[in-house]
């Protein structure tokens, strides 16, 4: 039932006097309601195994066509509690499964029936319809819930129907300076519309990184949850070998049905370092992209959704002073591996 990807932000030294961050990426944290202590545990893990200051759930956060009720919020306030509890800030973007259809069982029309469905305790009839919760639902109940931690947004309008459309900069530790860097957010479709990122998000994007970032020396992270096709174009065939870096290569990449020159207009930016996806659960390799930037997945993190490879995470780090962005993939376990720097 939660999270696709998550990712954590943390200074590894909290007394340093220079910038260091460090983003944690997980991804299918839980499926149904049973895995709902999995998934607080494993995030809870991950929180106490490093200095933590920010985290980012990017993409199916919930698997609402498993959500036999409306309100699926309640399910995305599990899944984004451990965060709160800690008093640590997180944004959110949107996936193929948060605001999808609910997908009747077969076996719930057979002699066993419809099982009773657990309705929020003050809802009324409409709050325990089939019909879904939306993404700016989601995201509006997100923000009044989270103690003034959340750090999501509801995109422009014109972009709708994708909402999850935002920037975030990451401040220098002198706050005279410009940011170290820019982190750009955006909704790749999937569940209620077409899994596209739109012409229009193109156009928004250009607009905003030329006004934030005109010189291009600011560098620049992209997150969307599914992968574009430029991601089959890079893919391992079999062994993941150099130059791409990662553990496992177990599947097809699962790509948008379009991204309307989105690659074009990220390659042509000096300045973009990686783009980074979740959705497909069987990959967590980098690959460079035409020798300009790096195309990357998270890595399988909690106990919901196909696959039952370990579990892990993808971690990156932001250092000020050296400049530097790195990333590598963290085991549940604890061991670490498939270190590559971005700068």
């Amino acid at each position: 039932m939660f999270c696709k990807l998550l990712i954590l932000l943390k200074t590894q030294r909290p007394n340093m006097k220079n910038l260091e961050l460090q983003f944690f990426l997980a991804r299918s944290l839980a499926k149904l309601v049973q895995c709902e202590i999995n998934i607080t545990e494993i995030t809870v893990f991950f929180f106490l195994e490093t200095w933590t200051d920010f985290v980012v759930y990017l993409g199916d956060v919930v698997t609402a066509n498993n959500i036999a009720i409306q309100n699926a919020s309640l399910f995305w306030d599990k899944a984004i509690s451990p965060t709160r509890d800690r008093g640590i800030p997180w944004a959110t973007l949107f996936g193929n499964h948060d605001d999808a259809s609910f997908v009747w069982p077969l076996d719930w029309f057979s002699s066993s029936g419809i099982p009773p469905v657990r309705c929020p305790a003050a809802s009324d009839d409409d709050g325990c319809a089939f019909r879904g919760t939306t993404r700016v639902e989601l995201i509006q109940e997100e923000i009044k819930s989270s103690s003034a931690l959340s750090y999501s947004m509801i995109g422009p309008k014109e972009l709708w129907p994708s909402v999850s459309n935002y920037v975030l900069l990451v401040e220098s530790s002198d706050h005279s300076k410009p940011p170290v860097a820019l982190l750009y957010f955006l909704d790749s479709g999937g569940g209620s519309y077409p899994e596209v990122i739109s012409n229009a998000q193109v156009e928004w994007f250009k607009t905003m990184s030329n006004t934030l970032n005109p010189d291009l020396r600011i560098p620049e992270l992209i997150f969307w949850h599914i992968p574009s096709k430029a991601y089959e174009k890079v893919a391992p065939r079999l062994w993941i070998t150099k130059p791409c870096v990662g553990s496992i290569n177990k599947e097809k990449v699962a790509a948008q049905e379009a991204e309307n020159g989105m690659m074009r207009v990220l390659e042509n930016r000096s300045s973009v370092k990686a783009v980074f996806v979740g959705h497909n659960h069987g990959l967590d390799w980098c690959c460079p992209y035409k020798d300009k930037l790096w195309l990357c997945f998270a890595r399988h993190t909690g106990y919901g959704g196909y696959g039952n490879w370990p579990r892990g995470s993808r971690i990156l780090e932001i250092s000020e002073m050296p400049f530097r962005i790195k990333t590598w993939i963290r085991m549940e376990d604890g061991s670490v591996h498939s270190q590559v720097n971005l700068t």
